[in-house]
């Protein structure tokens, strides 16, 4: 399965859609909005494409948040939706116990371009344009443990745009990519494998992890979900036994507003590395590689294998 719906009106035109909602993963209305709505968007990225279109989808509260919460929140995903050219033209709110927030995007995208989890081939390499920790992060603001500083470090990174990492991947000939969001790194990258019916060798220390991620995660500071997805991809997976259960719990850790999972030919890795650089994401990292084998299936060592 793919991350967005594709859509061939005709020949040679290809329009990119999908819809995405969270709940708060920070206090601040503004930046709620603001991150949910880079969360929707990362899709259309993941695809190769450049979001158009959007509607507003949102569960309010009427009874336990004031109406100036609401516009607040519309403000900021207006906001990142400007940011990324894309025009927020409508949407529905509807009364709901729990707040939730989110856009449904329509993108253009170059049928010779594109992005797929199909497009990837043995011997490409995966890199990584954000660090993890998200998850592990979000649950520490929820307990109201996490400092001013690290929280600022979370949502400037949760809010920052895929732009400029699909620009970098399309710029170094990749065919496939993913973004890391509520699976966690190695549940995207599953089903990444299982559409390019390949197998893949990850290198757990090239892994860019949020500085603070490790040590709140050894402090039992996990979400749910995080521990879920370790349960889901520990049956496809191969860990190295020196790897303990916080560094496999961080490589499933569910993220919000996670970067893109690349897959590019290994002879331009350094040219994506390069433009990802250019661009200035969060990271860009070599993690791990495809190889011939069981479609889906993992090997997670601890270090980066020779050659």
């Amino acid at each position: 399965m793919e991350d967005a719906a594709l859509l061939r009106p005709e020949p040679g035109c290809e329009l990119v859609f999908t819809v995405d909602f969270i709940t708060p993963v920070v206090d601040g209305p503004e930046e709620y909005g603001a991150i949910a709505a880079a969360n929707s968007l990362s899709d259309v990225y993941a695809m190769g494409g450049e979001p158009q279109v959007a509607l507003v989808i949102c569960g309010f509260p009427e009874e336990k948040v004031p109406r100036s919460v609401l516009e607040r929140i519309l403000r900021g995903g207006q906001a990142k939706a400007a940011e990324a050219g894309c025009a927020i033209v409508g949407g529905h709110t509807i009364l709901d116990p729990e707040l939730k927030y989110g856009l449904c995007v329509l993108g253009s995208v170059d049928s010779t371009r594109r992005l797929t989890h199909t497009g990837a081939q043995p011997g490409d390499r995966l890199v990584l344009s954000k660090p993890l920790g998200f998850g592990v992060a979000a649950q520490a603001i929820k307990q109201g443990i996490l400092s001013t500083p690290d929280t600022a470090t979370v949502v400037a990174a949760m809010s920052a745009l895929n732009k400029g990492a699909k620009d970098a991947a399309l710029a170094a000939g990749a065919r496939a990519a993913t973004d890391v969001t509520g699976f966690g790194l190695l549940g995207h990258l599953h089903h990444l494998l299982l559409g390019s019916k390949l197998a893949a060798r990850v290198w757990s220390e090239e892994v860019p992890v949020l500085p603070f991620a490790r040590r709140l995660a050894q402090a039992g500071v996990v979400p749910g979900g995080s521990k879920r997805n370790l349960a889901y991809v520990e049956p496809h997976t191969a860990f190295d036994g020196g790897l303990d259960g916080t560094e496999r719990l961080l490589l499933a850790d569910a993220q919000t507003s996670g970067g893109l999972l690349i897959a590019v030919p290994r002879a331009r890795e350094s040219e994506l590395l390069a433009e990802l650089r250019q661009a200035r994401t969060l990271a860009a990292s070599v993690i791990g590689e495809l190889i011939e084998g069981a479609a889906g299936r993992m090997e997670v060592t601890a270090h980066r294998s020779a050659g």
